[in-house]
């Protein structure tokens, strides 16, 4: 980063910038943890020729600072976790309804205020690429590109089916009912990355006019696009942004990450790389159930996680959960140590 001709390739330098980085963010930690600790020892020799009184103060300050140092450790103990290859990527979120209609379709929504939320309480951005409505209230689908450190490595834990159970608000006799939505979590594979390459004649590109609330060239002029992977049938499209040229490029890179995540899980299906088997989108394949009536609770499935706070997590506050899995050790590290094993 010294050398003189350090910014000739500006993208090639944000990368090694952005890499920087985050290798200083998991060395400062541990450097800063070393230095408390020498000063916690020398707090203690020094407490031991005080008098009691004073003693009992010095260890009630120790108490609270040694509680702040392990709260820093558990968040550095989570980024040593996430050491896959993708895992520091962006990460492509997408959200679909299942079972149950127009309660699935609001359950969605729901979700994706959710992870919003989530995502920007992390300091993560987040841009809506694509979006599906619904015929009566809330969405079918929407895609999400949350950029930020270890943004991959954190979502994919919340990849599977979500189950709702509540009184439906367009049930005008006030009937329980159950609805579902599924997330995928995909990390993000730019064009320039070089892991894999299209030809220009195995897609297609088309045009179209944004959706939304209208502005200068949205709504007027076809900024939209959408593009067609022809040999894997996969579509994708983004909206999101003003010109046709910036659309185009979320969109190749949305279709670029797609399919790199399906042929990872084609070469590596036993470690449930990227699409874990979520099944259907119905009952008995949920990875989280959240009640809101007869009882308030949040579950999580894999992991046992639950929480009361349903108006908490529902606000983003899903650190818990992700987490917990995280912390069980996740499935690909298990069924890594169990071929480790065999052999």
């Amino acid at each position: 980063m010294a050398t003189d001709n350090f910014w000739n390739n500006r993208e090639q330098a944000q990368k090694l910038i952005d890499e920087s980085n985050s290798l200083r963010n998991k060395i400062e930690p541990l450097l800063k943890a070393e230095k408390q600790f020498d000063d916690f020892r020398v707090m203690i020799e020094l407490g031991e020729g005080e008098p009691p009184d004073a003693q009992e103060k010095i260890l009630r300050e120790l108490e609270a600072d040694l509680k702040k140092i392990l709260r820093e450790m558990d968040a550095l103990e989570l980024k040593v976790f996430l050491n896959g290859p993708h895992d520091s990527k962006n990460c492509i979120f997408t959200i679909n309804s299942g079972a149950g209609g127009t309660e699935s379709c609001d359950w969605a929504n729901m979700l994706l205020r959710m992870y919003q939320r989530w995502a920007e309480s992390r300091g993560w951005e987040v841009e809506v690429t694509d979006a599906l409505p619904g015929e009566s209230a809330g969405i079918k689908s929407a895609t999400m590109l949350i950029s930020g450190e270890n943004a991959y490595g954190f979502c994919k834990a919340e990849r599977g089916v979500h189950r709702l159970v509540r009184i439906s608000p367009f049930d005008s006799n006030k009937r329980r009912h159950t609805s579902f939505a599924s997330v995928d979590a995909i990390a993000e594979i730019e064009e320039s990355d070089n892991e894999i390459v299209i030809p220009p004649n195995e897609f297609k590109v088309d045009t179209f006019r944004s959706g939304g609330k209208g502005g200068q060239n949205v709504n007027k002029v076809e900024t939209a696009v959408r593009i067609t992977h022809l040999p894997t049938g996969l579509v994708v499209a983004s909206q999101a942004q003003r010109s046709q040229h910036q659309n185009r490029a979320t969109a190749m890179n949305l279709l670029l990450s797609r399919i790199f995540a399906q042929r990872q899980d084609a070469a590596k299906s036993e470690m449930e790389r990227f699409y874990g088997e979520k099944g259907s989108v119905s009952w008995g394949n949920q990875i989280r159930s959240y009640v809101f009536q007869p009882y308030r609770m949040v579950k999580d499935l894999r992991t046992g996680v639950e929480t009361s706070d349903v108006q908490g997590v529902m606000d983003g506050d899903l650190d818990a959960f992700v987490n917990g899995w995280l912390r069980a050790g996740c499935p690909i590290k298990r069924m890594q140590g169990v071929k480790d094993e065999e052999e």
